[in-house]
């Protein structure tokens, strides 16, 4: 089906300012000229791109250093790349102090290389997710124990098909070996090696002025704006998107530009709602959706009325700074 590709801009409080709406073919490295180009028309102070993995290429980053702009991009912990590697296998612990304004985030910072291809490189360790790395390697490993075990003993004196796929799994084959004796066991070298990337994720950034808590909540903030696709596409029903007008005649043309728009303005709306009260929007659209109206005929009058505030709505009223509705909103004449 027709497609078209959505870009959104949004500040530090993760409110959205800007959209752009591309073909549905365009890849996301090559919107980046596009969007740096229209953010300066804007004539900004100071702006700084963040990135995740797939857009970290040299020429992407050497293009958003132009005219004086700086990124903070996720770099890939297994690419083989040399800088990487030298950062992961820096000595020295992360130094115990939280990144990021949170407790469970730790980080350090690496400089690779020096003059102008100087890297400034910031290791950052999750502590939750460390945690949770660790029981799925538990769990992995005590499931091909398991696994090899029951193959090894099986009394079949070819090989089977169980021990064929296993041995060639595209997610277990990496972690187990044949002997030479033709039985299999669990690669524990490979476990291990595993482990050094257990809860942790790279940084760089090209702006020196920034300390470790702006770097690590500036790269922290595209998890804002994939919350805001998630929420245009689902919430607010961005798509589908139906038209009457044949997408050969008007394959980009205004009536999806127009819908993409009013999305775009709901979710302004959504996320000064959610920063000002400090709920999620699901919440805040069930409590409000608890507002009943009723009319009410007594003798000769007519009355109409909603149903009383609760504690939780008359806070997100004045969260928002919204006068309070009246319970009694008319009276008049049966």
């Amino acid at each position: 089906m027709p497609q078209v590709v959505i870009g959104l801009a949004v500040t530090r409080d993760g409110i959205p300012v800007k959209h752009w709406v591309f073909e549905g073919n365009t890849q996301d490295m090559s919107t980046i000229k596009k969007v740096k180009d229209d953010l300066c028309d804007w004539k900004l102070n100071r702006c700084i791109f963040v990135c995740d993995r797939g857009m970290s290429s040299e020429p992407n980053l050497q293009y958003l250093q132009r005219g004086g702009g700086h990124y903070i991009v996720g770099r890939k912990m297994k690419s083989g790349e040399a800088d990487v590697e030298q950062a992961l296998s820096q000595k020295g612990r992360i130094p115990a102090r939280p990144a990021g304004g949170k407790e469970d985030l730790w980080a350090k910072e690496v400089i690779i290389g020096n003059g102008e291809k100087r890297k400034r490189i910031v290791v950052v360790k999750n502590i939750k997710e460390q945690k949770r790395h660790e029981k799925m390697r538990q769990k992995l490993t005590e499931f091909l124990e398991e696994q090899i075990k029951n193959l090894n003993n099986s009394r079949k004196k070819s090989k089977s098909k169980a021990f064929c796929e296993l041995k060639s799994h595209r997610i277990y084959g990496k972690y187990i070996k044949e002997l030479k004796s033709g039985k299999l066991s669990l690669n524990r070298t490979r476990l291990r090696g595993e482990s050094r990337y257990d809860g942790k994720y790279l940084i760089e950034s090209s702006d020196d002025t920034l300390s470790l808590n702006d770097i690590v909540l500036g790269y922290k903030q595209l998890y804002d704006v994939e919350h805001a696709f998630r929420t245009l596409k689902t919430t607010l029903d961005l798509r589908p998107n139906y038209h009457s007008k044949s997408v050969r005649k008007d394959p980009y043309g205004k009536r999806i530009r127009c819908h993409i728009f009013l999305c775009f303005i709901a979710l302004v709306l959504v996320k000064i709602s959610e920063n000002d009260t400090g709920k999620t929007w699901s919440r805040i659209r069930k409590e409000m959706n608890r507002i009943l109206y009723g009319e009410f005929k007594i003798e000769n009058k007519t009355i109409c009325q909603i149903t009383e505030l609760t504690k939780e709505q008359k806070s997100i009223f004045s969260s928002l700074k919204i006068k309070e509705p009246s319970t009694i909103l008319n009276i008049y004449d049966a």
